[in-house]
């Protein structure tokens, strides 16, 4: 949830308007563009070389950029359409970014700004990145403009004081009510939360597995509610989110979802991670298969390992005479990661955070590592260490180009460079995108 914008002495400058060139897509989903006074805006809604009426929405006389919505489009690109949402525009939802964009100019949106995110933070160009520069769609996705891809296997929805479910608006606790989410998977979208009223409910998350007929809503009451008696549309577990400590109690039904991916069954329990667009896993696996090329008996690190999806295809891959450890901050997605895994004796699970699991472990070498850190990156300490242990190849999976680059700028420091990058439209109509780098040593040569 993003933090409300703080008070300021200075004149509030939200509902002011200001006809605008739009210049060049930033991260975040949004452009950048200039008032006559050269005042930046950052402009959702908005694509690159449109001439717009833009509409403040954050800041005052004070601030360094201003946060804008495009509210009239004055010269429209060819690269636009109208939004298939109904709830998508300034104001309403936030939860996507491009919907006013073709599925093709959305992909090349999320290339320029890898391009300029390796730029700016790892002083790389696409070609010293060993990157195309295309972002690739997932298996399926490549549709026409004004279609929409169900790719969303898990909705969190907020309730607002009525009790319906919805989405909540850009940067905002404001509650956007919904009948239908047009990216949510056909799983999801079958349990009809949105038909109900969720009273004295704060949130409700719906996960529909696409490796399994397994659905499962999460309930977050307010403080003090009482948890409704859940009447769906299929059959659901129910879990519920504690106000005491945050954690997540079974209600009824299976504490966890089955997922397929790479040819095993994959445990997830308690609203684990897993990641949500379906095609997701097996695009990634093989992405970071293809990149590290394990041979048998080699040893390999798998950090940040959520259930074991990594572990599991490199142990599969380097055979009886390797061995693999794991290491997952997550109590509830370690122990997944092991029952997993229990067929394979040469994985080990470690439960702990990375930076300290690791040093306490004592390993010097490994041959192989694959790290797919939380959004804010491995960081300077963990991508030394890592360095240290003179792997063959890394395999950096990244879901935010930002800490992807600073954090390649931090592997070239300890001497190592991509061989090869690769992106991933694994988010379609939002701004997120999805990246694997695949790392070498520097040559002494190079």
């Amino acid at each position: 949830m993003q933090n409300e914008p703080q008070p300021s002495a200075q004149p509030s400058l939200v509902g002011e308007e200001y006809e605008v060139e739009v210049g060049p897509v930033a991260h975040g989903g949004h452009c950048i563009a200039r008032t006559d006074g050269g005042r930046v805006l950052f402009v959702r809604h908005a694509l690159p070389g449109e001439k717009i009426v833009a509409r403040v929405t954050d800041g005052d006389e004070g601030s360094r950029y201003l946060r804008a919505d495009a509210v009239t489009v004055l010269e429209a690109s060819k690269e636009r359409v109208e939004a298939p949402c109904p709830y998508a525009g300034p104001g309403m939802c936030g939860g996507c970014d491009w919907q006013h964009a073709k599925p093709g100019a959305q992909r090349r949106l999320k290339g320029d700004v890898i391009t300029e995110q390796l730029q700016r933070l790892a002083g790389l160009t696409p070609e010293e990145a060993g990157w195309d520069g295309t972002v690739m769609p997932a298996p399926g996705d490549k549709l026409p403009a004004g279609e929409v891809p169900k790719w969303r296997t898990r909705v969190q929805y907020a309730v607002d004081a009525d009790g319906r479910a919805g989405l909540r608006k850009h940067r905002s606790h404001d509650v956007q009510p919904i009948d239908h989410c047009m990216i949510a998977s056909e799983g999801v979208s079958e349990l009809g939360v949105e038909k109900r009223e969720w009273p004295q409910m704060a949130s409700v998350e719906a996960i529909a597995a696409s490796g399994s007929g397994d659905r499962q809503v999460i309930l977050a009451p307010l403080k003090g509610g009482r948890l409704p008696l859940v009447e769906l549309d299929k059959p659901v577990s129910v879990l519920r989110i504690e106000e005491h400590d945050g954690g997540v109690h079974r209600v009824h039904g299976r504490a966890f979802v089955r997922e397929r991916a790479d040819d095993r069954t994959w445990r997830i329990g308690m609203g684990g991670f897993w990641q949500v667009h379906p095609k997701a896993p097996e695009v990634l696996v093989e992405a970071v298969m293809q990149g590290l090329m394990p041979r048998k008996g080699e040893t390999a690190l798998d950090l940040y390992c959520g259930v074991g999806l990594f572990a599991g295809a490199i142990a599969q891959r380097v055979g009886e005479t390797g061995a693999v450890l794991g290491i997952e901050s997550g109590r509830r997605a370690a122990e997944d990661a092991q029952y997993n895994l229990q067929d394979l004796p040469r994985v080990r699970i470690e439960h702990g955070k990375v930076d300290t699991v690791l040093p306490r472990t004592q390993i010097t070498e490994t041959d192989l590592i694959v790290l797919d850190p939380p959004r804010a990156g491995a960081g300077k300490q963990v991508v030394n260490h890592l360095a240290s242990l003179g792997a063959r190849r890394i395999a950096y999976v990244a879901c935010d180009p930002a800490a992807l680059a600073r954090d390649l700028a931090y592997f070239r420091e300890s001497g190592y460079k991509p061989r090869t990058l690769r992106a991933f439209d694994l988010f379609p109509m939002t701004h997120h995108v999805e990246c694997v780098a695949i790392l070498e040593p520097v040559k002494k040569d190079d």
